[in-house]
Order: C-alpha cells, then structure tokens, then sequence
C-alpha cells in the first residue's frame, strides 16, 4: 500500500501527500477509490545477459522501498535497539530485498502508479551477484552520491523464520528474505545515522532503480559501454 508514515507518526498517501491520517487503515480507507485504479502488478527480473549491471550498490536512505528500517548494534551483547548505538562497532544489520513484498512506484512520464515484487529466486540470484561482482563495498547516499567507508561485512538468506539469527535483532521476516550487515566508517553518514536522517537500506541495480531514471528508456550503446568499462577498470585495481 502506498501509505507511508511520517516523522510526526501521521500517515501521508504516496511521497506527496499530507501527514494528515492517524493510521494505515485510515489513510487507504481515505483514498480506497484512487487505490483500486491502480492495478499494474510487475514482476522485476534479471536478465541473463546483462548480469554484471544488476546489482550495482545499497543505498542509504530516508525511506526505504521494502518499508523496513536498519537497527543498530547496542553495547549489550546480541541487542540491538534504536536508541542506544555503539560508536565503536558501527555497524547495522537490515533487510536488502523481501521477496514477493510489493512496492508502490509512480511513473511521472506517465502519471501512473504500478507495483513490483521480486520473487524468491530473483532475491537469491541478487543476493549472489552482488557478492560475485564485488559491490559489497559499494554503496550510495539517497541514491545520488557515492560514497565510501560502507562495507557489507556479512550477507544471507533467510531459510527458516524461527531460527534465522535475524531474529535475534528483532526482524520477523519471511523465508527467502535478503539479510545484511554493514560497516560504517564514514563519519558524515554515521552521524546522519544516528540522528535518524536515514533509516533504511535500498538496493540500486539496473533492474530497479537505473530503469526509472532511464526513463523507460533503452539504454544507449555509450551507457552500456561505459558501465562496462567501470567494472573492468576497478577489476584491473584489485
């Protein structure tokens, strides 16, 4: 549902609404007619041919598009709180990709509203190919900037909702979830961090994210090349 919560606890429908409702229920009661016109379920995918594009970076931000914020190591051995973190661990454990969880997008080209999930498979495949091409140090800021001192220190999926240690920092998530964990040493996005500026993680690949600010566009042979010849040049600085 594209209801989202806002800093004073009210409910807003969609990124530009008002935070005017007291709860989800009321906000999609609210806009129950809007709602049902949207209808376009899609199913995002990786294609076989252009894996290397996939998986690019996670990126911190204010609002995440699976509705799920980071938590933050406590001082305490296996506790993890909101309030209390540790300055010298640094690190944060979130979800990356739920599978089959449907996301509200807004085309502005088109002034439409449409949804898409990731099934198991595709959360697993993105899983590994972000590992497999090195981008656990890759990460964005909003995603806009680049930015360093962000490392994926530990990455699995979830197989069983009861024993999975994600439970010990008080996730309950479904089977075939995207968990990880993080190393913050840049400072600047500690300190936005803790000061609550960002709460979430999103995955920035080709078939997400790339795709909106493409416009729906093919990308050109010189985009392509270019992307390409990132990778091979950070390959060769290993």
């Amino acid at each position: 549902m594209p209801c989202e919560k806002c800093e004073n606890g009210k409910y807003k429908w969609g990124k530009t609404g008002s935070c005017t409702y007291d709860s989800v229920a009321e906000c999609e009661e609210a806009n129950k007619d809007y709602y049902e016109k949207t209808t376009s379920i899609v199913e995002l995918v990786i294609d076989d041919d252009s894996q290397e594009l996939a998986i690019d970076a996670i990126s911190l931000v204010t609002s995440p598009a699976i509705e799920q914020d980071f938590v933050y190591f406590g001082k305490e051995k296996n506790n993890l709180t909101f309030a209390k973190v540790d300055e010298e661990k640094r690190m944060l454990v979130s979800p990356a990709l739920i599978p089959n969880k449907q996301i509200f997008r807004h085309n502005p080209n088109t002034d439409s509203d449409y949804y898409v999930y990731f099934s198991p498979e595709t959360v697993r495949k993105a899983s590994e190919l972000y590992l497999k091409h090195n981008n656990h140090h890759k990460a964005t800021y909003q995603h806009q900037d680049r930015v360093s001192g962000v490392l994926t220190v530990e990455s699995w999926i979830i197989e069983d909702t009861k024993l999975d240690k994600s439970t010990l920092y008080g996730y309950s998530l479904p089977v075939g979830t995207w968990m990880v964990k993080l190393k913050i040493s840049n400072d600047e996005i500690w300190s936005k961090i803790k000061d609550g500026e960002l709460k979430g993680l999103s995955i920035e690949g080709y078939f997400t994210d790339k795709m909106e600010q493409m416009s729906e566009k093919a990308p050109t042979t010189e985009e392509i090349l270019s992307a390409l010849n990132e990778i091979i040049s950070e390959n060769q600085t290993k």
